[in-house]
């Protein structure tokens, strides 16, 4: 079987999820080889944005794709559906920020593309492979992928409601099995989550019209098209997440709790796997990181590795306590992380990443060369987690250039722009 696209335009309309803004979402044929693209005809020049984990950023309850005036918001449910049926090359031109939300399930999008007929149009489809397992690790969320010929999901949630619970099911994804078993699954939320999301700014279009929602004992105006439609939903987000890979991914992944960015992480390792990059096996613990790097307490800064792609990008993560000795004599009675320390808690990252391009890394040390363009953004303080992302600009030999971006709950709060030199102790 060829590449597959579609054979002529179709359009679809409605609000977006969470930014609540009208939206008309048109489906388009596209080239051999072109891959799966969206087109904001909304801007100046209507921008092309791939839908690819290059340009992933991490985002509250939903997957983003850009940044700034170009980001594309909650993509994963027409992702979803695109990736159901096998479709590799496609324009999704949208004139909003945000895809229609619909009846919050794939089903539509999916019908629109059945309707706009899905046809071979020759070319090599582009397969993601396994040489081996990968394991990630991202909060509360774990991901075991294992070689296989074609997609097969195992998932698992356990949430906190009387009608849900723990649910699990193992799905492998073909077209068919995604009509019947995945593609209707809705999204949802408890009512009690309302008022504080809106007050983030999201689920400003979500209605009982387009989200199961549940009060204390079950679902309100609305009645499941599954009993365990839940997890099937949350298989679905997998679905559309993974087809941030860039090809058909042909993996065995069982996933407990998935949350978007959990999975976007999962995209990237494997990536970088089937690149043939080695992964080591994450999450890289204290007692690991401590045999990587000199540091030692009071200055050691980084806690955990949760993401690792050979000599491109690592990802870790800073737990902020009261019990921090910095904080005793910074800002006493108000106290907030010095901004020198989240500098330094990336350069310990990077350190972490850039030890592992290196032969016998134990008689090796990374010093830091220069910085540039750091930028704080806001304050850290006790009970923050820093999530550190720091991704390779340049290397060369013992030489490297990285930019470090360190986030509280997905909001950038440090940026800064270094040079470092491995040398041996």
């Amino acid at each position: 079987m060829g590449r597959r696209s579609i054979a002529r335009p179709i359009t679809v309309s409605g609000v977006g999820l969470h930014l609540g803004r009208p939206c008309a979402l048109t489906f388009e044929p596209a080239p051999v080889g072109q891959g799966l693209r969206f087109r904001r005809t909304d801007l100046s020049g209507a921008p092309m944005i791939p839908a690819h984990v290059s340009v992933a950023v991490a985002a509250e309850r939903r997957t983003q794709l850009g940044e700034g005036d170009q980001a594309l918001h909650t993509v994963e449910h027409v992702l979803a559906a695109v990736a159901g049926l096998g479709i590799d090359d496609l324009t999704l031109a949208v004139d909003a920020a945000e895809p229609p939300i619909m009846d919050g399930s794939a089903e539509p999008f999916r019908a629109a593309l059945l309707e706009a007929g899905v046809v071979d149009h020759g070319g090599e489809v582009d397969v993601v492979r396994l040489r081996e397992p990968v394991r990630v690790v991202d909060g509360e969320s774990s991901y075991v992928a294992m070689p296989a010929e074609g997609l097969e999901l195992d998932v698992r949630i356990d949430f906190p409601h009387p009608l849900i619970g723990t649910q699990a099911g193992r799905w492998r994804v073909t077209p068919e099995s995604f009509r019947t078993e995945l593609s209707a699954a809705r999204t949802f939320g408890l009512l009690s989550w309302v008022e504080e999301l809106r007050g983030k700014g999201l689920i400003q279009g979500a209605s009982t019209a387009n989200t199961i929602a549940l009060d204390a004992t079950g679902v309100v105006e609305t009645t499941l098209r599954w009993p365990d439609e839940f997890v099937r939903h949350k298989a679905l987000d997998v679905v559309g997440d993974l087809a941030l890979a860039g090809g058909r991914v042909a993996a065995h992944i069982t996933a407990t709790k998935p949350s978007h960015r959990g999975t976007v992480t999962l995209v990237r390792a494997m990536l970088a796997q089937a690149a043939g990059h080695s992964n080591r096996e994450l999450p890289v613990d204290i007692e690991q990181i401590m045999r990587i790097l000199p540091h030692r307490y009071p200055f050691l800064l980084v806690d955990r590795i949760v993401e690792m792609q050979e000599k491109t990008r690592i990802v870790g993560i800073k737990n902020v306590t009261i019990n921090e000795p910095f904080f005793q004599g910074h800002f006493p009675g108000h106290p907030i992380m010095p901004g020198v320390l989240i500098v330094e808690a990336m350069a310990q990252v990077g350190g972490v990443l850039l030890m592992g391009t290196v032969d016998a890394p134990e008689t090796k040390v990374v010093y830091f060369m220069s910085l540039d363009n750091v930028k704080f953004r806001r304050p850290v303080k006790p009970g923050d987690q820093l999530r550190i992302e720091v991704d390779i600009v340049q290397l060369r030999s013992t030489m490297c250039r990285i930019k470090g971006v360190a986030k509280v709950d997905d909001v950038v709060v440090c940026e800064a722009d270094m040079a470092a030199v491995v040398r041996d102790r």
